[in-house]
């Protein structure tokens, strides 16, 4: 029996959410981090999508907290995380807090009275519980955007091409996989794969000398200011950076000379999570036809920003509806509705195969360097 290697993650499914954030408290701020949860619980109990929350302590072990809060689906819980209300909201825990791990979990069984059942319901919809374990491949998928002042692309295009890689190996169950960098415009996209623990990847390439000479290097031309010995700036800036994957596909189909591209689609004022959705399921299309030449595909996305990752054979110019994420009916039209094309500067509906072409030249990243670890 042939076993499928095709691979389907998504923060799209419309499934309840459970998120859990751990936090180690520095000794004698345990007071002043519950007066502070105190002041902003009723906010957060006002954000849309929020069901409830819980502040817990530890019996065992007084500095150790833990939130947990229950969302109608990722969609609003990712919405709210990446806003600036919640960066201004969080501002005043961080003096109390050492250390922190946020994890993300849809909700796929509950045993309790009156709970409902999973049930299947379209896709997008929110509230349903998960029907299905997802079927991973092991690797967790991250990304970083920030923007360069205007007229320094090119130099920070040679900084970042000319970096030297950092240790793959994190520890014994973690493990740098990729690392893929793109530019569009002063817009720097940076895409990472790590297998196991991404948190402690990214700590352990933040404390690599050639990674921390590579940042300070680039300091210089960033539109957004940071300090990165400073750690509430370095906070806030990678933070606002976070560009999260929000669905990837695998078709699980053997492919030779497979290459990565990055689409970038900007999208209208408050449209970034439906266009994303609408790129989930067309790769999800093309996941299951044969004939499709996207092999595998990611989508980023923060507010109205959209990225998206895709590893297919060949010049995407060869196959530009497909590369787009538009093959079948009234795509195009679909996209023309959520794209903010004047911002690719392509604006105005995409009717013809040419326009198809001229958007895909417009969106279509500029590589920087994509490196895989060895046996990666």
């Amino acid at each position: 029996m042939t076993i499928s290697q095709r691979v389907s993650q998504s923060a799209l499914d419309g499934s309840r959410l459970r998120v859990v954030l751990l936090l180690d408290l520095y000794e004698g701020a345990q007071q002043r981090f519950l007066e502070a949860y105190e002041k902003m619980r009723n906010q957060i109990a006002s954000v849309p999508g929020h069901i409830s929350d819980q502040l817990c302590q530890s019996i065992e072990n007084p500095s150790q907290w833990l939130i947990t809060s229950e969302w109608e689906s990722a969609p609003p819980f990712l919405a709210w995380v990446n806003s600036e209300e919640h960066v201004e909201m969080v501002r005043p825990l961080h003096s109390c807090v050492r250390d922190t791990r946020s994890l993300r979990f849809s909700i796929l069984r509950e045993t309790g009275r009156g709970v409902p059942r999973a049930t299947k319901s379209a896709r997008g919809a929110s509230g349903g519980l998960q029907t299905s374990p997802r079927v991973g491949d092991g690797v967790v998928r991250h990304a970083l955007t920030f923007t360069v002042k205007p007229g320094t692309e090119s130099k920070v295009a040679e900084i970042l091409a000319g970096y030297t890689s950092p240790e793959p190996r994190v520890n014994e169950h973690t493990r740098l996989r990729r690392t893929s960098l793109f530019m569009h415009g002063n817009r720097v996209v940076r895409a990472i794969e790590v297998q196991g623990d991404l948190l402690a990847a990214l700590r352990h390439v933040a404390r690599q000398p050639e990674i921390r000479a590579v940042e300070e290097a680039i300091d210089p031309y960033l539109e957004q200011d940071r300090d990165l010995s400073d750690s509430e700036s370095a906070r806030l800036f990678f933070t606002r950076a976070a560009l999260q994957a929000v669905h990837h596909v695998t078709s699980g189909r053997e492919t030779p000379d497979v290459r990565r591209h990055a689409l970038y689609y900007p999208a209208k004022s408050g449209c970034g999570m439906t266009l994303a959705r609408f790129l989930a399921q067309q790769d999800e299309t093309a996941a299951d036809d044969p004939n499709s030449p996207v092999c595998a595909s990611t989508v980023f996305q923060r507010d109205d920003v959209v990225v998206r990752l895709i590893d297919m054979p060949g010049n995407i110019d060869a196959h530009p509806a497909a590369a787009l994420g538009l093959e079948g009916p009234r795509k195009a039209a679909v996209l023309s509705r959520l794209l903010d094309g004047a911002a690719l500067g392509v604006d105005g509906p995409l009717k013809s195969q040419r326009d198809v072409v001229r958007l895909l030249a417009h969106a279509d990243m500029t590589p920087i360097t994509d490196r895989r670890a060895p046996d990666a």
